[in-house]
């Protein structure tokens, strides 16, 4: 048993997180079960291990970190594993890799109810519904969600600077003083495209080539986070890539669910199911008119982000498709966004109409429309350069 010890020890003296994650200050690390969901390769066992190191000294073995890809728990229960940790001296379990273990919610409760002076942080795939789907944790987890780079995360790492996140709100009232301040100190258009190609995945920071590397890591997501989770068969496989790439390659697309179904060779209903989980897992984004939600078709299909562009077209992506796929994942990461009207794109909360492109200086614009407009660094009126769409988080 000492060995997960000496491997956490291991792990946290050597986990390099060069960006500090706006999460760890925005989760109530008070609460005695917490979940941490995200898509994969966003950064969550990097999450788990720095949060050990910023507040726990290297010898302190009240905080463990352990991975369930470990094949001691093939025989061993995470119940067994959390007695003898508390026996120890052990106060904070962090576990990676949850949905590999099979009772996982349930041993969790049971955890919860039976060691009160022990709290579990547990990172878990983006498709799993902590609260919907395990009745077990209802009323005792605290779920957050750990997204990728944002813009300014990812602007704070490459030029080593440390500028705010600001709320939309925020952006609304003093977006031209805000980016006067940011942009005496550095020019953020210089750093804008590269986030769009590369910058929303941690592991850009890795010497492999990343294009290829998050083609590994988006089939990891179907043949894991989808396939695995979910239970499907793996003979369907095949087609669930295919209604990817087809989403992927005319994204934003009104989709189509009959012509759909026949391309893949599966049922209507089915293809709504795929749509869903592609979404779940962090593959899509689905753009709904206000008042409407899943099993209804969405108004369009959006790529998640625009790394996920460039990775399925590489040198092919529509500017203009990339800026707003941009803006959709900006926006959606704080707000609750619809499909707009009067020309705009989305409405953002039910209350805020943004458009992304430049205003026409004409009569088609409308006085209520927020233009998100790429190519300048400093805005006026309601016309906001969309690089500032990324300091939300």
């Amino acid at each position: 048993m000492e060995t997960f010890f000496r491997t956490h020890q291991y792990l946290v003296e050597h986990v390099q997180s060069p960006v500090r994650r706006l999460l760890m200050d925005e989760i109530d690390w008070s609460q005695r079960l917490i979940g941490i969901k995200g898509s994969r390769g966003v950064g969550k066992t990097t999450f788990l291990l720095q949060y050990a190191k910023d507040n726990f000294k290297k010898d302190d073995n009240s905080c463990l970190y352990i991975n369930f890809n470990n094949f001691y728990f093939t025989i061993h229960s995470l119940i067994e594993f959390a007695e003898w940790f508390v026996q120890q001296g052990g106060r904070t379990l962090l576990i990676d890799q949850t949905f590999k273990y099979e009772n996982w919610s349930k041993e969790l409760r049971e955890c919860y109810d039976l060691f009160p002076e022990l709290k579990i942080v547990f990172s878990g795939s983006s498709v799993m519904r902590l609260k919907e789907d395990n009745p077990d944790l209802q009323d005792v987890v605290s779920g957050y969600n750990l997204r990728g780079f944002s813009f300014r995360e990812f602007l704070n790492l490459q030029s080593g600077k440390n500028f705010q996140p600001y709320t939309f709100e925020e952006i609304l009232k003093n977006h031209v003083q805000i980016c006067k301040e940011i942009v005496n100190q550095i020019h953020p258009l210089d750093y804008f495209q590269d986030y769009l190609h590369h910058g929303y995945y941690p592991f850009f920071l890795e010497h492999r080539n990343f294009s290829e590397n998050l083609l590994k890591t988006m089939n990891m997501m179907l043949e894991v986070d989808i396939l695995l989770i979910k239970q499907i068969e793996l003979k369907y496989l095949s087609k669930i890539r295919k209604l990817l790439y087809l989403l992927m390659i005319n994204s934003p697309v009104a989709p189509n669910i009959s012509q759909l179904s026949s391309e893949i060779q599966t049922s209507r209903a089915t293809v709504m199911n795929y749509i869903k989980y592609l979404k779940d897992a962090r593959l899509l984004n689905l753009l709904y008119p206000v008042g409407d939600q899943f099993p209804k078709k969405p108004h369009l299909i959006y790529g998640h982000n625009t790394n996920l562009l460039h990775a399925v077209m590489p040198g092919n992506v529509d500017k203009h498709i990339e800026e707003k796929t941009f803006l959709y994942n900006s926006l959606h990461s704080r707000h609750k966004v619809n499909a707009g009207k009067y020309h705009a794109d989305f409405i953002v909360d039910e209350k805020y109409l943004v458009k992304c492109g430049q205003k026409m200086h004409s009569s088609k614009n409308h006085s209520k429309i927020i233009y998100a407009a790429n190519g300048i660094e400093i805005g006026k009126k309601n016309e906001i350069p969309l690089w500032l769409f990324g300091f939300f988080y």
